[in-house]
């Protein structure tokens, strides 16, 4: 699927312009290496362009699991939202009427992998015209996460320290997880590998039960869900990043929270192990980078962070670090709003610009 695919959505003089072209710039675990386009599954993911003309659409085939299916962009500076259909191929109109230019648009996943988005290519004006790209930021950053760092519910700012409310998925953003936030400040690139209800460990957590997926199953994969697709490796020689941040611990204590029950129980013994193994896995894959290790402010048992924080302190390592929250465990009893994720990401984001004055990770 290519420029004629793209044909049958445009009209009369429109231009097309290819999910393959090269002045196109991607940032996030994207699968380009298929024949009918760009396969979007973590929250975060963009595409971009800078282009003239008057207008600007996109095309994409949905693939969905659960919950609504939505898309964001950010055209010329001001944020939107389109939702994709439930099934099939989706002409998104991104912008109208546009000024002569030039523009920039950030065409990003905002939910996790309750759908995949395979983006097939732009629709310009017949005036207009691409433009060469701004360069990525070289600071890198790569997040594994649950809902919070994907930014489920992020947007339902009238529920500050509260429960959610019912939703089908419209409140989730990414750009306002406390995961793009670090990184806009920071100035840096995101891979945001997130995935909410998702614990560490296998048949743990809330994604994909009855027959839950844990991180150290997910976190190599450029697509995961077992509803949607044949599970498919990532390369990490793609992305490299000098600070890799682990924040996982909030859903690991379902179906049975055993660390707060028993903390030198054999259920706990065994996942403080396995944590310590995902680390030696990450170190073993970034060897320069350096990892921070966290919860959230999400309700939980601070016994989670006491095991994050021991075998850190047990790896003594000064490469992986332990951080906390100043409300870590108890700022809110829903997911994480846009305000609450600022000053997440202004707490984060301080802390790694202090390790980086001792270490100069960001200059490696």
């Amino acid at each position: 699927m290519d420029t004629e695919f793209l044909q049958q959505y445009a009209c009369p003089g429109e231009q097309t312009v290819s999910w393959q072209d090269s002045w196109l710039q991607y940032c996030g675990r994207i699968d380009r290496d298929r024949e009918d386009g760009a396969l979007m599954v973590y929250p975060a993911s963009f595409v971009q362009i800078r282009f003239t003309g008057s207008s600007i659409k996109a095309v994409f085939t949905n693939i969905r699991s659960y919950w609504i299916s939505c898309m964001g962009w950010i055209l010329d500076g001001k944020q939107y939202r389109g939702d994709l259909a439930d099934e099939g191929e989706t002409l998104l109109t991104l912008g109208e009427n546009l000024g002569e230019g030039p523009h920039e648009l950030c065409l990003f996943k905002r939910m996790d992998s309750c759908h995949m988005a395979l983006f097939h290519g732009f629709l310009l004006a017949a005036e207009g015209e691409l433009l060469a790209p701004e360069p990525l930021p070289q600071r890198r950053i790569e997040v594994y996460g649950d809902s919070v760092s994907a930014g489920e519910v992020s947007e339902a700012v009238e529920y500050c320290g509260m429960p959610d409310p019912e939703h089908s998925g419209e409140y989730s953003n990414s750009y306002y997880s406390y995961a793009w936030l670090t990184a806009r400040k920071l100035g840096a690139q995101l891979h945001d590998v997130a995935q909410g209800g998702v614990a560490l460990l296998d048949h743990t957590g809330y994604f994909n039960e009855p027959n839950a997926r844990g991180m150290e199953w997910m976190y190599d994969k450029i697509q995961y869900h077992p509803n949607l697709c044949e599970p498919k490796t990532w390369d990490f020689s793609r992305y490299t990043p000098q600070v890799v941040i682990v924040a996982i611990g909030q859903n690991d204590s379902h179906p049975e929270d055993y660390m707060a029950k028993d903390y030198d129980g054999e259920a706990s013994r065994h996942w403080r192990a396995a944590y310590s193994r995902f680390l030696d896995t990450l170190r073993g894959i970034y060897p320069q980078a350096h990892i921070i290790c966290k919860t959230t402010i999400l309700e939980h048992d601070e016994s989670w962070d006491r095991a994050i924080a021991q075998v850190v302190a047990e790896k003594a390592d000064q490469q992986i670090h332990y951080f906390a929250y100043s409300n870590n465990g108890r700022g809110t009893k829903g997911h994480i709003r846009r305000p609450e994720a600022e000053k997440m990401a202004q707490e984060l984001s301080g802390y790694i610009e202090r390790l980086n004055e001792t270490y100069g990770f960001w200059e490696a």
